[in-house]
């Protein structure tokens, strides 16, 4: 009998080393923590496929970047170097901080600068990421790989018991996807789809997940296709989280549509499984009507793509043997959001998807291609307010705003459907209907720096389908002065440690540059903390000159120093 047992076993471990062939092992991202974070911008080379390697991008790797994991409450520093060969920007999605530190169009990094802003964590609990953002540029840096997951934790999230060993139950996947060219380079223009499914940036992923409840973190990261999620067996899952934190309890689902820019967290029951089975999440993409995402149903070309309206895997699962402390239960509630509503909104905008028509003209916002100098909307501190979004044109979108979290309260198409629930940053708007959320506009207000919102499809947004709005408060009546404030800097000569001497009163830094000689930015600091000096010790020797915008003003003041 024993010997039957293990000539079944040998013959399955065959059968299953033979499927398991078929795909990859899904890379999961390393981690960082803490309240100190280096983030290195790196041109370089992947093995994406057979052949020839990728040029790439990533963020201290060779393709996307370190998962960072914020804590609630703490204030998190970031150094971005920038060793790329364009300029570039670094967007914190769905951070609710600062416009000067939001890493939007305006934050522009040029090749060998470093950045450094900070902001103290409000964020729930949830998902977020970052990406670059540079008007024009995003869909190529995107496609080459910038970008990674951010995890904050809270106390409540912390009190439940939910799966959140990261790599084991608590999976992250980035779901994306690739078009390469003859030598298996990215192609960056003229398309919006992937040929290619890329999973992590694993092709034909597969991962094994224990035996016992298992939580996905699924981020949409591509160029403009939407995701109908489910699995192979069309089992129920749970949606646990959306874009700005938990639900207020489980909500079952066999399906759930994530646009671009969305983020879900789902549990996923394997209870039942048997060690050694296997399924498929995948994604039900075929059979939707021109205007969905990724519905197109041409095989190539600049709209088409070899994923176009057909259903594929997104996720190869493997069942293993359960985690010596498993999670076996769902907890029947998770948190007790409050709302706001239409009654607490004192301002109503709305916002019209317009143009793209069918000649190739580029979709746009209220006919208003985006450009840097232009506000849109200019918003009072601590206003709640209503957006109606309207998309009475030819094709679906992903529409995202930037600082704050919003609540949909509305829809005249599906009503409020599952992938609505909960904190929202970013909201699928099908061809033909309208979607309202409500927002409140909090802390942060800077006349100077804008923040976006904008079409989430990397070719849209590039196009112009964006508008600005800055936040500014009222409540204060400063009267500009007209000369800039004066500053000298000492020790001068100086080897690690640049300080900054006022003239008269101590005034609010509001940016400071520091420039080499020929006039490249090095540093960018926005709002420094100025009174423990400035770090030059990674400068090299020189003559720079450090440049200094006031916060009450934003009149700048230039002085010269050396870098012994």
């Amino acid at each position: 009998m024993n010997v039957i047992k293990s000539f079944c076993l040998m013959i399955m471990t065959i059968a299953m080393n033979q499927v398991y062939g078929q795909y990859n092992d899904l890379w999961i991202p390393d981690t960082l923590s803490g309240t100190q974070f280096n983030l290195n911008l790196v041109d370089t080379f992947a093995q994406m496929r057979p052949g020839n390697q990728t040029i790439t991008e990533g963020v201290n790797n060779k393709f996307w970047g370190p998962t960072l994991f914020f804590n609630q409450g703490d204030t998190v520093h970031m150094n971005i170097q920038s060793f790329l060969n364009d300029s570039t920007t670094i967007h914190w999605h769905g951070m609710h901080l600062p416009a000067v530190m939001d890493g939007g169009p305006h934050q522009v990094i040029p090749p060998g600068t470093i950045w450094q802003p900070y902001w103290k964590v409000t964020n729930n609990a949830a998902t977020y990421w970052y990406h670059p953002h540079l008007h024009m540029m995003t869909q190529e840096q995107m496609t080459k790989g910038l970008g990674g997951f951010i995890i904050v934790r809270d106390p409540i999230e912390a009190a439940l018991a939910l799966p959140r060993t990261y790599g084991v139950d608590d999976i992250p996947l980035a779901l994306t996807s690739r078009r390469f060219d003859a030598s298996n380079a990215f192609v960056t223009t003229n398309t919006s789809y992937g040929d290619y499914m890329l999973t992590n940036g694993t092709l034909n992923a597969q991962v094994s997940l224990p035996k016992q409840m298992v939580r996905l973190r699924i981020l949409n990261a591509e160029m403009e296709r939407a995701y109908n999620l489910g699995f192979s067996d069309n089992r129920t899952f749970y949606i646990i989280a959306t874009d700005g934190g938990l639900v207020d309890a489980p909500t079952p689902v066999t399906r759930v549509i994530v646009g671009v820019g969305e983020r879900i967290e789902i549990l996923v029951d394997l209870q039942n499984d048997v060690v050694g089975s296997t399924l498929d999440l995948k994604a039900y993409n075929g059979g939707f009507s021109l205007g969905f995402p990724g519905g197109e149903p041409n095989p190539n070309g600049q709209f088409g793509s070899l994923l176009n309206n057909t259903t594929f895997t997104v996720l190869h699962i493997n069942v293993s043997n359960p985690t010596s402390n498993p999670i076996t239960s769902m907890p029947a509630t998770l948190v007790n959001n409050t709302y706001w509503t239409a009654a607490d909104a004192t301002v109503n905008r709305t916002i019209n998807v317009t143009n793209g028509n069918p000649g190739g003209q580029p979709f746009d916002l209220d006919n208003t291609p985006f450009a840097l100098n232009t506000i849109n909307k200019t918003i009072n501190l601590n206003t709640i307010e209503k957006w109606t979004i309207t998309n009475n044109n030819v094709f679906g979108h992903s529409f995202h705003i930037h600082d704050v979290e919003f609540k949909i309260i509305s829809r005249t198409v599906n009503n409020v459907g599952t992938f609505d629930e909960g904190w929202k940053d970013v909201l699928y708007l099908p061809v033909n209907s309208s979607a309202t959320f409500v927002a409140r506009f909090d802390d942060y207000a800077d006349p100077e720096h804008p923040f976006m919102y904008h079409c989430h499809f990397a070719p849209h947004e590039d196009g112009g389908m964006m508008g600005q709005f800055v936040v500014v408060d009222n409540s204060t009546n400063i009267q500009e002065q007209q000369e800039a404030k004066e500053f000298s800097l000492f020790p001068n000569p100086s080897k690690d440690k640049l300080h900054i001497a006022f003239q008269g009163e101590n005034f609010e830094v509001y940016y400071i540059k520091i420039m080499d000689a020929v006039g490249r930015t090095v540093y960018m600091l926005p709002r420094p903390q100025v009174q423990n000096g400035i770090d030059i010790s990674q400068l090299t020797p020189g003559h720079y000159f450090l440049q200094l915008t006031e916060e009450k003003t934003k009149l700048t003041t230039t002085q010269q120093f050396i870098k012994e």
